[in-house]
């Protein structure tokens, strides 16, 4: 699996999970959503994403996206 998938996999798992946590638990765990949120818009924008360079230095398969 490439940097590119495992992004956008941990990013939709977290949103889920926090929402889920939200829902059951505390409203607070909607910070992490947004978090999340903002760490993918500015991505986009800048093409910096943390994960990705995390993945990068454990040898992780480029993808297109973040290389």
């Amino acid at each position: 699996m490439s940097i590119d998938r495992i992004v956008l996999v941990f990013a939709g798992t977290m949103i889920l999970l926090s929402v889920a946590l939200a829902h059951y638990h505390y409203p607070y765990w909607l910070w992490v959503t947004a978090f999340v949120g903002v760490n993918l818009l500015q991505a986009a924008f800048t093409g910096f994403c943390p994960l990705a360079k995390i993945l990068k230095r454990v040898g992780t398969k480029p993808g297109v996206v973040f290389n």
